[in-house]
């Protein structure tokens, strides 16, 4: 009982904290994604095509979350936009705490996208809050489409639900069939987008998707 209700006083601290980050970020009119996925979903692959496709009309920037390496920021400051690398030591997760030490790094009156890229994980970062205004999911076809059931947590609390390198899906026992019928089981209103990072499919749909997003959050931010 004693380890519950620590479990508690943490989660406790680290929504606090979020609603604070949110405050601030909703006064820059920023329009910030959560993205999570297990570890080869492909989430760096995914964001370096949304940055292609949109930071031409859209000012980004990313949080790179990872155990220890910087690698994958390093990716993404290849891409031309600001990066902010947090390594977490060995957690399994980003918290409120890292996104706030972040965002103190970076220039906020000069962004309208904030990528959070999570560790790779489909379990504990589920449960933290870091002040996103959507959460969004890479799934893989080499993954299986066993994962939605074994991982319910993970996808209940999405937005949006990436499928990942649809190219290699006839090499494969996967089925599409199987993935909606348990996606509409465990989040009816969860959004799916089908994408390859090799040959571009789909990316045009969610990079569309997302900026009426982000027009939305700043009109609000604007009224």
């Amino acid at each position: 009982m004693k380890q519950i209700q620590v479990k508690k006083n943490i989660l406790k601290s680290n929504d606090d904290l979020a609603d604070k980050n949110r405050g601030i970020l909703g006064q820059k009119g920023i329009f910030t994604i959560n993205l999570l996925g297990s570890p080869g979903a492909g989430k760096t692959s995914v964001l370096e095509q949304m940055i292609r496709i949109m930071k031409r009309q859209t000012a980004m920037a990313v949080i790179e979350g990872d155990l220890y390496t910087t690698k994958d920021a390093e990716r993404i400051e290849a891409q031309g936009i600001p990066v902010i690398q947090v390594n977490t030591g060995g957690a399994c997760h980003l918290d409120a705490a890292m996104i706030s030490e972040a965002l103190e790094h970076l220039d906020l009156e000069q962004i309208r996208f904030l990528i959070i890229e999570n560790v790779g994980n489909l379990v504990c970062p589920a449960s933290y809050d870091l002040s996103e205004d959507l959460r969004m999911t890479v799934l893989s076809i080499t993954e299986g489409n066993d994962k939605p059931l074994k991982y319910p947590s993970m996808f209940q609390r999405s937005d949006i639900l990436i499928v990942n390198k649809m190219d290699l899906i006839q090499f494969t026992n996967f089925s599409m069939e199987e993935l909606y019928q348990d996606i509409k089981a465990l989040n009816e209103n969860m959004k799916i987008f089908e994408v390859s990072c090799t040959t571009g499919q789909g990316f045009q749909n969610l990079c569309h998707y997302l900026q009426q997003k982000i027009v939305c959050k700043g009109g609000k931010k604007d009224a």
